[in-house]
């Protein structure tokens, strides 16, 4: 590219890059992330579609999560990747509602884009985005209802429409999740000041297939995917008395080169012997605690392990650094680095211990613990493909019932808030005036884009359903009005009990809103991947998306 200085050409970017200026590049970007709000749009829902990506190596993923897809489409095109990142953000933060803040954010670009075309600046429409969110934020907060930690059928309800759009088997099996969610947060939950706080990792997640949906269980302890290293152990313990150790029970070779010169037999004889007496050592020390059970960091050498069977103590080596955490958590023992010092009272305790064969591999199951302080859901289905899409319903649950606990307040959903807040919207934009109103106003017609897509998947009339839930939000009692997808009308959705956590309804609008602004004040795209020849797609976008923007 060259830009011409008093008369001489000067090269600016190197041959073959390529730009798109003004309202091009805008048109590209917004026609991009409207094509990726599309593509996750059918999977809103109880009556959502589910997507199969082939991976490069020919895995396949069936899923309509929206973070799972997004993330496993494997996009080219930068204002694609900012789509990938409200996802990313949207489940890091709230850990659901991926699929609504992505859909948000392309349906406030492409009427972003509709304005432009009318010459409305960038910036004005920007600044009406920025007045309409802090709108939105403000009704959904008057909207909301508290929930407390004793209200567990709402907290169920909550995690049940989380998990709804999941193809995991019918109600009562999505109920059977839901409660176990529940119970598992309510177990690990910590009140600091009035408010619960829950650390998610505390909620182990094990998966493996075989077996049905209605397996899945809450273990009120640890499972450990690894077995009791020796035969002659015992395979189940009850009342165990648990070591951690965070040392390795073998003779540690020296860090620097070390020769030992053994000049006759009697001297190898007596080498070999202390070195099992120092192995004897270490297994007097841990039998000295009383323990039952070991679980260890580290390596376990052979004959270490044959001198613990011979005590009856059974142990388990090489346990990830987070599950002994999670141990220490549920059964309240403390990790010892050492074996120098160790007392009784550092053990930890649980009812039962056992290894036990699923699906053709051994696992150790700590149960039964006091008060555990980390629990773990064990989610069991038919094959690989179910059981992923199960644990990932686990974890929007999770994500949904964590953020109603420690926020307080949940909103009606199916499209209902959504209404309620572009019924407000549309109200305040006659306010303002001005041209941010027609940009408040396009933000208000974005907001029905959740309850549209809501009725698309479930095969029901669009204009009727979105003319009907206007009608009845400028009711007085009308304000809980949503799509009731099972049924396929427009009905009072908060008797039905669908329920959402407010906290993921204003981090799905602000994170759309915050991408929205950060495309519109793109006004130029250089590409300068110089040595590609300019192969670019049309419009300069990377080839890997060329010609997205037609999809609908």
């Amino acid at each position: 590219m060259t830009k011409q200085v008093s008369g001489e050409q000067v090269y600016v970017l190197p041959e073959g890059a390529q730009r798109v200026l003004g309202r091009d590049a805008m048109r590209i970007n917004i026609a991009i992330c409207y094509a990726v709000a599309n593509i996750v749009k059918t999977t809103l829902g109880p009556k959502g579609m589910d997507k199969m990506l082939v991976s490069d190596l020919g895995d396949i993923v069936i899923t309509n999560d929206g973070a799972t897809i997004l993330e496993e489409m494997n996009v080219d095109h930068p204002a694609a990747k900012l789509m990938v990142e409200i996802a990313k953000t949207q489940d890091k933060e709230v850990g659901d509602g991926t699929t609504t803040s992505v859909v948000l954010a392309g349906n406030l670009l492409r009427k972003a884009g509709e304005l432009i075309d009318q010459n409305i600046h960038p910036t004005v429409i920007i600044k009406g985005y920025e007045l309409a969110v802090k709108k939105a934020e403000e009704a959904l907060e008057r909207v909301s209802e508290p929930v407390k930690s004793t209200d567990v059928e709402t907290l169920n309800k909550i995690g049940l429409v989380s998990m709804g759009s999941k193809g995991i088997g019918n109600d009562s099996e999505k109920r059977k999740i839901a409660e176990i969610v529940s119970t598992a947060l309510l177990q690990v939950a910590e009140t600091k000041g009035g408010k619960h706080k829950v650390d998610l990792d505390l909620v182990k997640i094990e998966k493996k297939a075989g077996g049905e949906v209605m397996d899945t269980q809450l273990i009120q302890g640890v499972l450990i995917d690894k077995e009791i290293v020796h035969t002659g152990m015992p395979k189940s313990i009850k009342d165990a008395k648990i070591l951690l150790l965070d040392a390795a029970l073998e003779i540690e070779k020296t860090e620097t080169d070390a020769k030992i010169e053994i000049t006759s037999p009697d001297k190898m004889e007596a080498f070999l012997q202390q070195e099992e007496k120092m192995m004897r050592d270490m297994v007097d020390k841990i039998a000295a605690t009383k323990a039952t059970i070991v679980f260890c960091q580290k390596g376990i050498d052979d004959l270490v392990q044959h001198f613990l069977a011979k005590k009856g103590i059974s142990a388990v080596r090489r346990v990830k650094k987070s599950d002994m955490e999670k141990l220490g958590r549920a059964t309240g023992a403390s990790v010892s680095s050492s074996l120098e010092g160790m007392k009784e009272s550092d053990l930890g305790y649980a009812g039962s211990v056992e290894e036990r064969k699923v699906g053709g591999e051994a696992m150790v199951f700590v149960e039964k613990c006091k008060d555990p302080k980390s629990v773990t859901i064990f989610v069991r289905a038919g094959t690989d493909h179910v059981v992923s899409e199960v644990e990932r319903a686990v974890v929007d649950a999770r994500g949904a019932v964590s953020s109603a606990l420690e926020d307080g307040k949940y909103v009606i959903g199916g499209g209902s808030v959504e209404m309620e807040i572009s019924r407000e919207l549309h109200a305040y934009a006659v306010q303002i005036g001005g041209r941010e109103q027609l940009a408040i106003q396009a933000y208000a017609e974005a907001m029905e884009s959740i309850p549209r897509a809501l009725a698309e998947n479930a095969g029901m009339d669009v204009i009727d359903t979105i003319v009907s839930l206007r009608n009845k939000h400028k009711e007085k009692d009308g304000k809980t009005f949503g799509v009731d997808v099972l049924a396929g009308k427009v009905s009072d959705l908060k008797p039905l009990g669908i329920y959402e956590p407010m906290k993921v309804k204003r981090q799905a609008l602000v994170s759309a809103t915050e991408t929205s602004r950060l495309v519109l004040r793109i006004d130029d795209i250089i590409s300068s991947r110089g040595g590609r020849g300019g192969g670019g797609g049309p419009g300069g976008m990377p080839p890997g998306m060329g010609g997205m923007e037609g999809m609908d």
